[in-house]
């Protein structure tokens, strides 16, 4: 007979764990056995505080409380895993289930089995199961909004001179997964079951040695007020499996871990980035990559902000390219893969992706990568590439910016060489435009640290000609609601939303952060790093974080509507199609980021490049 130990492990997410953890779950369990037609668990009604397994039998499930009369939302057989969103969560989310003919269950205690959920096998587990159809139409999702609100538990807390035996001991006492060690600078450090493994046990250390020598420091952390989605980008992104919570002063506050994004809104973006990351051919990429309309659609139905929903998409995004380049160069295999550092551009790179944005790209080779004729090879494979990710309802560049162009491949040091020509003379070559490219350029593959046209940059408050050129660049597309050619072409009742209105913003966004040396990517978070300098106020920059949103906002709903109709998603708005508030706030908007824009101009007229970004305040 096999035993419970035996039986957990031949299905997921049991099936990654090691045999002593099998061993503890199989120790704390117990098995029962149901009548045909009898109630195994009703989530919507009961505190849910156990796991179930069917071992034997089918388990019907219903996933909303109305009951659908026509049948079950889904059927389990041995090996399903129920009950898993309610225990997590600790919500009344349900499911019920219902026995279909005799079932014997395996019960596991919450306390024993939640830390397998906050690993990345267990979010993995989660991403597949909980598909974006199921939350759409069935589970009652909770309105998170910032981490701190994710936080369950008060977090587990330990010394660096502790032993890696002893934090060992009390991260298996807590059943956490997890201890943060308080180190004297005010940063925090941090030990997971998966370090101990693979840090200690794996490589034959020594278990009495101090945490201070094994733990991951400085931890990444995150403030209590960040939004859940940035957060759960992290940990995507990063392969976090613990992330420390603190309060503005610094205190550690708990953590969050993948299980808890289980009812987080932003949390469906998991299910859709691992089930792309797990394709298996270019038609299943192609496939899953073309439901991503439906994630935009379903985080906007919820009401969620334009922020998230573009990280959100942003997030899928790069796990299609990622696994798009991964397959095609799976087929090249005479061409190095770490070779190349692939450059995300634009609004992906900025975290500010919609429905009509195109995928622009960028390639750094490694030095090796000298020979015209290895990366014309390159470049052929990167069209192919680009090939794929069209099948995904994802567009090229159509003005060139792309990898598979030879001004958009280079080796790190021609990119070096080419920024600090645009530097000292920003009108040669389009500069000024390659310029603006890249510095938006954000790594997805490959050295995060190939980043050259942001490193020169760095130095721009030393070229005072090129810091007033790239302002006046900056200010040169008006924020406006009618163009010139409009209204020859008597399109009265359109407006671009982007050319007109964002990438005045966004342009804005950019100089300002170059002129303070900040490193921020997204708009909202350059704006409000260079707020406080007499050529950007404190009101100035928050009202256009406030512009941005609305029209973001405005964009995205306009665009899921459009592909509802069966209609391209574009950037050109039929006026008549929003509604009278709506139009108002386009109104409001622009003139808002005109009034911005001839106040920097005319700032830039009195003072000096030297006094432009000092702070006022």
């Amino acid at each position: 007979m096999v035993s419970i130990a035996e039986f957990l492990a031949g299905y997921p997410p049991f099936d990654s764990l090691a045999a002593d953890e099998l061993a503890r779950i199989a120790a704390a369990s117990r098995l029962e056995d149901h009548a045909s037609g009898s109630q195994i668990m009703d989530g919507f009604t009961d505190q849910v505080e156990e796991l179930a397994v069917v071992v034997t039998g089918q388990v019907e499930l219903w996933n909303s409380p109305d009951h659908k009369p026509d049948g079950p939302d889904e059927i389990l057989g041995p090996g399903g895993v129920f009950g898993y969103s309610a225990m997590l969560t600790g919500s009344s989310i349900g499911p019920l289930a219902i026995a279909a003919g005799p079932v014997q269950a395996c019960r596991i205690p919450g306390p024993i089995v939640r830390p397998v959920f906050s690993s990345l096998a267990g979010a993995e587990f989660l991403a597949r199961k909980l598909t974006v159809a199921q939350r759409t139409d069935s589970l009652s999702i909770n309105d998170y909004g910032t981490v701190d609100e994710l936080i369950r538990t008060a977090p587990v807390v330990g010394s660096g001179d502790m032993t890696v035996q002893q934090a060992a001991q009390k991260i298996s006492e807590h059943h956490s997964g997890y201890i943060v060690i308080p180190c004297e600078d005010g940063r925090f450090g941090l030990l997971t079951d998966r370090d101990i493994r693979a840090r200690v046990v794996a490589a034959g250390g020594d278990l009495q040695q101090p945490v201070e020598q094994v733990m991951t420091f400085p931890a990444i952390t995150a403030a209590t007020s960040a939004p859940a989605s940035d957060v759960l980008v992290d940990i995507l992104e990063q392969d976090l499996t613990c992330v420390p919570v603190v309060d503005p002063g610094g205190r550690l506050k708990g953590v969050v871990l993948p299980g808890d994004f289980v009812n987080a809104p932003a949390g469906v973006s998991v299910t859709l980035r691992e089930q792309i990351t797990r394709s298996d051919s270019i038609e299943t990429l192609q496939e899953r990559g073309r439901r991503m309309r439906y994630l935009v659609a379903d985080l906007l139905r919820r009401g969620r902000p334009s922020f998230e929903v573009t990280a959100v998409l942003s997030v899928v995004t790069d796990a299609l390219v990622r696994r798009a380049l991964e397959m095609v160069l799976a087929e090249h295999p005479e061409l190095d893969p770490a070779a190349l550092t692939w450059l995300s551009l634009g609004s992906n790179a900025r975290r500010e992706p919609v429905l009509s944005s195109d995928v622009d790209s960028a390639v750094s080779f490694d030095e090796s990568v000298s020979s015209p004729e290895v990366m014309a090879r390159y470049r052929a494979v990167f069209g192919e590439v680009g090939e794929v990710l069209r099948g995904c309802g994802l567009a090229g560049d159509t003005n060139g910016a792309t990898a598979a162009m030879p001004l958009f491949a280079r080796t790190h040091g021609q990119w070096r060489e080419a920024a600090q020509q645009w530097l000292v003379s920003p009108l040669d070559n389009k500069g000024m435009i390659l310029a603006s490219l890249l510095l938006d350029g954000r790594p997805i593959w490959g050295d995060p640290g190939a980043t050259a046209v942001s490193e020169v940059f760095g130095e721009l408050r030393k070229h005072p000609g090129t810091m007033r050129l790239l302002l006046a660049e900056s200010l040169s597309y008006r924020a406006k609601v009618r163009s010139m050619r409009d209204v020859l072409s008597r399109r009265g009742g359109t407006f671009d939303i982007k050319g007109h209105a964002l990438i005045p913003v966004i342009n804005i966004a950019r100089w300002a952060a170059l002129s303070v040396q900040s490193p921020e990517l997204g708009t909202r978070a350059r704006l409000a790093a260079a707020a406080g300098s007499p050529m950007l106020t404190e009101d100035n920059a928050h009202t256009l974080i406030e512009v941005f949103e609305v029209l973001q906002k405005i964009r995205l709903t306009y665009q899921v509507a459009q592909v509802d109709r069966g209609e391209t998603a574009t950037d050109v708005l039929t006026m008549q199609r929003l509604s009278p508030l709506d139009r108002s706030l386009v109104g409001q908007a622009v003139r808002e980021v005109s009034a911005v824009q001839r106040r920097m101009e005319n700032m830039s007229h009195y003072l000096s490049v030297k006094e432009w970004a000092e702070p006022t305040r």
